[in-house]
């Protein structure tokens, strides 16, 4: 899937999103993201909406004890073994496509969809948050300056698309 909308301040691009969520269990926090840590060479985000970039994905701290790996465009997400004791990992990938936003006119598309303050520290460059549009959860990362990426449920993108598309941009 992809599709690409652009105008002299806002662009708009539609690419598959594969994702993998990772969760440890209530009590086994530390060990798991100890595993994790080491499994994938990095540290991991700290705090719920904090993100880091490593070889080609991005790790998401979604909740509490709840990650996101969002492999980068033409990437493909390959399996993570999760001890079942400290957690699960599952592929969402099939499910979610990525809409990169770009250009002076973003902050005003986005305040006509999304509850999320483009001003606010918790949407500065490099955080991510999870807000709904029309009632269906979406994941809000901002990539920029002026530059941001929606991740949302594939069954919603026709319509989001269209929605966008019909915008004064």
């Amino acid at each position: 899937m992809a599709s690409i909308m652009s105008s002299q301040d806002f662009s708009l691009s539609v690419v598959d999103c594969p994702l993998i969520q990772i969760e440890g269990w209530d009590g086994t926090l530390g060990q798991f993201e100890s595993n994790l840590s080491a499994s994938l060479g990095m540290n991991l985000p700290a705090s719920v909406g904090e993100t880091v970039r490593h070889k080609g994905f991005l790790v998401i701290r979604v909740a509490p004890r709840r990650l996101w790996l969002a492999f980068d465009d033409g990437a493909q997400a390959s399996s993570l073994a999760v001890d079942p004791d400290l957690g699960c990992s599952v592929s969402l990938g099939e499910g979610r496509v990525r809409f990169s936003m770009a250009g002076a006119g973003v902050a005003r598309v986005l305040s006509k969809c999304i509850a999320v303050d483009w001003r606010a520290p918790a949407a500065a460059p490099g955080r991510a948050v999870l807000t709904s549009l029309h009632h269906v959860s979406v994941l809000f990362l901002r990539t920029g300056d002026a530059a941001c990426e929606l991740m949302v449920p594939r069954s919603f993108s026709r319509s989001l698309s269209d929605w966008i598309d019909g915008l004064d941009c």
